[in-house]
């Protein structure tokens, strides 16, 4: 690991790092000088010569990197990616609860909850560091960027491991509403107990026929609404697109799915159709103080359009 980065964070995030490697006696080190082992092991996105230029690489001790610097075998780099102009997402980033360990909030779909791809800035925890003033901030599970809903942070880094174990373990009763299609012969409530897979490089995920259940959730109708139904769902576990899929897969796809049943390759600065899919509810033992915390989500289905 690193040593302390010298550089602030930057839109609530940390500086990215290399290291050169250790020197090896028995083979001839290839490059002479700083500048051309950058420009051989820094990401083909970075453009290396302004920023060596600018002076924006820079050394454990915030000393600005040069690029005819000689070459120094383990040593440390650190510096700020460029981002792409992001479009702010549409929606309310809501507090539902803070105290000094952890913040509940609220997010609008189209909000990742991390920093992921071509979402940075557009980021939940991006955001909340930068404006709250809490670069420690860390969310203690995430929701899918399309989904809405309540999600856990922990405010500092001590609180992490608690928080952290209670969403692993299972403990958090996590409830969440749906709109789709009203099916008639659909029996409610019903548990749907199958295997859900990622299919890797297509951001999908797949059920997977005859592996072992890793994916359960408990679905009931909660209210009709002519040719759709709000679907109150319990997940039991929480696997990728699991609630997505196993709504399909009973006859009725959550209304404004960009990828299920279909892939609709929906851009992913189009804001217009949000997924009809809220995390309304959360409810846990507090593992610091044993105080049973339960919060709901201001939103209801359906989920404005833009």
């Amino acid at each position: 690991m690193p040593p302390r980065s010298p550089l602030p964070l930057r839109h609530g995030l940390s500086a990215a790092w290399v290291c050169t490697p250790h020197r090896d006696p028995t083979r001839p080190v290839p490059w002479a000088t700083m500048g051309q082992w950058l420009r051989d092991h820094v990401d083909a996105r970075v453009a290396v010569e302004p920023m060596l230029a600018a002076g924006r690489f820079v050394y454990a001790d915030a000393r600005p990197v040069g690029d005819a610097d000689p070459y120094r075998p383990h040593t440390f780099v650190w510096f700020h990616r460029d981002l792409r102009a992001e479009p702010p997402v549409p929606g309310t980033l809501t507090l539902v609860h803070r105290d000094e360990r952890v913040l509940v909030v609220d997010k609008p779909a189209f909000l990742s909850t991390v920093p992921r791809g071509r979402h940075v800035t557009q980021s939940l925890v991006v955001r909340l560091r930068d404006e709250l003033g809490l670069p420690d901030l860390t969310p203690m599970h995430r929701l899918d960027r399309v989904t809405s809903g309540l999600v856990v942070c922990a405010v500092g880094k001590q609180w992490r491991g608690a928080y952290q174990s209670m969403f692993a373990q299972g403990t958090v009763r996590k409830t969440y509403r749906a709109l789709a299609p009203w099916r008639a012969d659909l029996e409610s409530p019903t548990t749907v107990r199958n295997h859900v897979a990622p299919i890797p490089g297509t951001g999908r995920a797949e059920v997977v026929p005859g592996a072992p259940v890793n994916a359960e959730t408990l679905v009931e109708v909660e209210e009709r609404r002519g040719d759709l139904a709000v679907y109150r769902l319990l997940p039991r576990t929480g696997r990728t697109h699991q609630l997505r899929l196993h709504l399909r897969d009973l006859g009725a796809p959550i209304v404004d799915d960009p990828l299920y049943p279909v892939d609709l390759e929906v851009d992913v600065d189009d804001f217009s159709r949000p997924l009809q899919l809220l995390a309304s509810e959360l409810e846990y033992l507090d593992p610091v103080d044993g105080v049973r915390r339960r919060f709901a989500s201001p939103r209801s289905v359906p989920l404005d359009r833009a």
